[in-house]
């Protein structure tokens, strides 16, 4: 099982998380993931680093570490060019890129108001997981590199796999059915999200291909034992800034 951080970016400068990135590629951990937010506000900060941009440059700082958002909201970019831009990001990092898709917040959830202010609606749950269907559709399209008689959109090489998020056992199914993997939170329903999803896998058109589980947690004894016992991929532990003396410390508390 890998182990992989997630970098809270609100109210953080790009130093600090350059710092962190060098700290964790140093400390041997395998990954680094980033929220995908335009508002600091949602959160009660003042500033969010836009996540594209920040991964980008992380992969221009760290030669090894895999990269992800956790996870990008359809809503924020167009699935043809974020197809592109994973493309080009997957070329530029050397095949690090980990593709996590979500739905984004609801309209009850405080992350509705940074869409609703940039005049982007938020439709019910029903809508916004078929907008991440279709979004995975659009980018394995344009990744094929041919649309409709229109050629030479960038093919990536590999593919990086298409890893949607989600909390319920709606979205973990359809990241069984249609992604290459699923992003979960640790907790008591966990097992009950895996299997769902894994099964959603068997009885797909893409069952013959890899699929990956990556599970927010904690590094204590008995949640990396858990996960091990739920053959997990990743396990993604949250940190906050600042963060390299946070991933050193976390270092230090496992050897």
């Amino acid at each position: 099982m890998k182990i992989d951080l997630l970098f809270d970016p609100f109210g953080a400068s790009w130093h600090d998380i350059q710092e962190g990135a060098i700290a964790a590629e140093g400390e041997g951990f395998d990954g680094v993931w980033l929220y995908d937010h335009l508002a600091g506000s949602v959160h009660g900060q003042q500033r969010v680093l836009e996540c594209w941009t920040t991964l980008t440059a992380i992969a221009a700082t760290v030669p090894r570490i895999a990269l992800g958002p956790m996870v990008l909201n359809v809503a924020n970019r167009h699935p043809g060019t974020l197809a592109v831009m994973a493309a080009t990001l997957q070329e530029v990092s050397g095949g690090r890129l980990l593709l996590g898709l979500g739905a984004g917040g609801g309209r009850h959830t405080p992350y509705a108001a940074e869409q609703q202010v940039l005049g982007r609606p938020v439709p019910g749950d029903t809508a916004r997981r078929a907008a991440v269907e279709a979004a995975v559709a659009t980018i394995r399209s344009v990744w094929s590199g041919r649309i409709d008689g229109v050629g030479g959109f960038l093919r990536p090489d590999p593919p990086p796999p298409l890893i949607i998020g989600g909390f319920g056992p709606k979205m973990a199914e359809l990241a069984g059915r249609v992604a290459d993997g699923v992003n979960l939170p640790g907790g008591p329903g966990l097992g009950g999200l895996i299997e769902i999803a894994r099964a959603a896998r068997v009885s797909s058109a893409r069952h013959s291909s890899a699929f990956l589980v990556t599970v927010s947690s904690d590094l204590s004894a008995a949640a990396r034992e858990r996960l091990k016992e739920l053959d997990v991929d990743r396990a993604v532990v949250f940190v906050a800034p600042p963060f390299a003396s946070h991933v050193r410390g976390l270092a230090a508390s496992q050897r």
